[in-house]
């Protein structure tokens, strides 16, 4: 008997593409040199400051930034804003309900609001709240309560080299000497993946037992879930018991572990504005509704209008999509990879949503205090026109004894990745630029800060090339703007 063509063919390949089609597209302006460096110093060498038409490849963050689907856009017609009840909100409510199994959920504006709103009504003056590594906005709202943010990463996160596959974790035995201590804890707080980590996700098992130890002590355990998806997909990659589970389930399965979350849809909600909180107290829902009136607007809508709570449940289907995961982790590991070949230091593995560069480690012979992170995202920008994020020094060091600063122990620069926006081509680029900065890094020296804000600092504050290197330090080589 002949053999049909079909079964004369190989077996068919994986794809090696973006699980989607472009049906919009942005142009992309070129800016010179001279452009950028003019640009660098108005902005006090902060790249927040920089207008966004001036950047050729903008990394400063995943948040907000997400190309919407076809789909997504099409949800903004059906929106209903009726100001109260309105079917948007039944819709969103039952989407967040299938992931997270909590019954109360809460609409806010973004991530922060629903930080602010919680910690109003859980949080006291004199308390402490541990968490495997609170972001920014989480330590500030933290602190504005009062309440002492404490970091409990895992031992593994000290050694940005070592392919420990969940470094993102809670320390656990630190975390118990915390819960059996004197310290007043009102909740524990994890975040997944673990941004400030490297980006690095957290275990199914680590969260099964920071969940064990917190209830055993009667402390309600919250999920930072703003990279929910991406933290299944890789509990799914790197946890034996998982692999191959839906990542719907594994999702559901983090969520059924803790009392409450916090999420910023910014993220793994594929949306541009927008999040929510989901509890599974009746007290403390209905306290946040009572107070979030007051600034937020009503519970469902939560600051936010009705075609975006269309968008944002969309987003949160597509996001568990198992193709559009195993891209959008490919393409952070592929440049993660293709760094490390070339020689430059990151955190490895490389995690979800971003790739992590050593600014110490790629620039040693600058001292702690002199913003290595923040003058290698400066010589990014003069260079290629590419826009990253510092993770360090700048961000988080704080005023010590005689109010001096002291080091802060992780200076990363972050390449936080756009879901759906840039294609492999454009992130190659990234990659070679940053070789290019490798190879010439002793012409990268350092900067001091000229003025900055109380909070928050890394947002407003300015600086300016170091004129004259620290007395330990003479020998650096000359600054970015030289």
């Amino acid at each position: 008997m002949m053999r049909s063509f079909a079964d004369a063919l190989p077996p068919a390949p994986n794809p090696a593409f973006e699980p989607y089609k472009v049906k919009a597209v942005e142009p992309i302006r070129l800016t010179t040199p001279e452009e950028r460096r003019d640009a660098l110093e108005r902005s006090g060498y902060n790249l927040f400051r920089i207008p966004a038409d001036l950047v050729a490849i903008d990394l400063l963050t995943d948040s907000g930034v997400t190309a919407m689907s076809a789909r997504q856009w099409g949800a903004l017609l059906d929106g209903d804003e009726a100001y109260a009840g309105s079917r948007s909100f039944a819709r969103f409510e039952s989407v967040v309900r299938s992931i997270t199994g909590m019954p109360h959920v809460i609409p806010t504006h973004q991530g922060r609001a629903a930080e602010r709103l919680l910690f109003q009504v859980m949080l006291s003056p004199g308390e402490t709240v541990p968490g495997n590594t609170h972001f920014d906005t989480t330590h500030a709202n933290i602190e504005a309560r009062g309440t002492t943010a404490i970091d409990l990463p895992s031992p593994a996160t000290h050694d940005h080299a070592a392919e420990h596959p969940f470094k993102g974790d809670i320390d656990l035995e630190a975390l118990e000497d915390l819960l059996t201590g004197d310290a007043r804890v009102p909740l524990v707080i994890i975040t997944v993946t673990n941004n400030s980590a490297g980006g690095q996700p957290v275990s199914m098992a680590n969260l099964e037992a920071a969940s064990a130890l917190c209830h055993a002590h009667g402390v309600p355990l919250f999920l930072d879930g703003a990279r929910f998806a991406e933290n299944s997909w890789l509990i799914r990659e790197r946890e034996a018991e998982w692999h191959g589970r839906p990542p719907l389930e594994i999702a559901r399965a983090m969520f059924d572990l803790a009392d409450g979350c916090l999420v910023s849809a910014k993220k793994d909600g594929l949306v541009n504005i927008g999040g929510f909180l989901a509890v599974r107290d009746d007290a403390v829902a209905e306290d946040v509704r009572r107070l979030m009136v007051l600034g937020e607007g009503f519970p469902t809508y939560g600051g936010l209008a009705g075609r975006d709570l269309e968008a944002m449940a969309s987003g949160l289907e597509e996001v568990l999509d198992p193709a559009y995961l195993a891209d959008r982790i490919n393409q952070v590991r592929t440049l993660g990879d293709t760094l490390t070949a070339a020689g430059v230091p990151i955190v490895r593995p490389p995690g979800g949503h971003a790739v992590y560069i050593d600014g110490r480690a790629f620039l040693p012979h600058l001292d702690p205090l002199d913003y290595p992170a923040q003058a290698l995202s400066c010589a990014l920008y003069l260079h290629a026109g590419v826009r990253s994020v510092e993770v360090g020094q700048l961000m988080n060091g704080r005023p010590g004894p005689g109010d001096v600063e002291v080091p802060v122990e992780h200076d990363l620069l972050r390449l936080a990745i756009p879901r759906r926006v840039y294609t492999s081509r454009q992130l190659g680029f990234v990659a070679d630029a940053l070789a290019d900065l490798h190879r010439a890094r002793a012409a990268i020296g350092p900067l001091e800060i000229t003025d900055q804000p109380a909070a928050l600092r890394h947002f407003g504050a300015t600086l300016r090339p170091r004129v004259n290197a620290r007395p330990e330090r003479t020998s650096a080589a000359p600054s970015v703007s030289s």
